[in-house]
This record gives C-alpha cells, structure tokens and sequence, in this order.
C-alpha cells in the first residue's frame, strides 16, 4: 500500500508535534508555590558548596542565598521526590544548581493496618 506524498508529510508534522510535546518545559506548578516568608517554617542558607537541600513535601522554607531570600512552599504532586531548585528561584540568585530533594507530605503517607 503506498501512502500519498501528503499523508506521509501529515503522518511526520504529527510525529514531529508529539515529539515536540514530549520535550516541553517541566510542569512548574507540580513543584509548588511562592510563599511569603512570614509563612516559613524553617530556613535553610544555600553557599555556594551547597548541591543539595532536604525538605519535606508540605514545607514552607526560607532559603537565604548571601544577602537575597525567597520562600517555596513544597506542597509538590504525589510523584515529585525531587527537582532542580534554580526552576523556581527568582532568577539570579542562585549561582550554581541545586537539587531539592522531597521526602513525602506526613499529612498524605498511607497507614498500614495494625
């Protein structure tokens, strides 16, 4: 069976279009919001050894980089367990990547029967 000169160029723009789709931006809100930092639980100060920072899925956390700061409130999607922090930071702050790393929402982990 041959396929006519358009129907094979339709087939590759679609093939093409679910290509690009896949490779789209990450979905920002699945990481999270903008806090205020009066809302901060805790703060974490990020130097520039930092790699990584640790939190907990529902945490509100100041993060001081030299003299700037922002909040991130981590209530992440239930599959998120970790993303690259500089993807919500205000730009310019962070100078180097870092890794935030989720452990999950205490109000959300299943209970075994006992």
């Amino acid at each position: 069976m041959r396929l006519s000169a358009l129907t094979s160029t339709l087939l590759m723009a679609g093939a093409l279009t679910l290509l690009a789709s896949c490779a789209s931006a990450p979905r920002l809100e699945l990481y999270g919001t903008p806090a205020p930092s009066a809302a901060a639980q805790r703060t974490i100060v990020i130097t520039p050894e930092t790699r990584w920072v640790n939190v907990e899925g529902g945490e509100v956390i100041n993060f001081v980089v030299g003299d700037k700061m922002f909040a991130w409130d981590f209530y992440v999607g239930f599959t998120v367990n970790h993303f690259d922090l500089n993807l919500v930071a205000p730009p310019g702050i962070l100078q180097q990547r870092v890794t935030a790393y989720i452990s999950p929402d205490p109000r959300y982990r299943g209970g075994g029967r006992e």
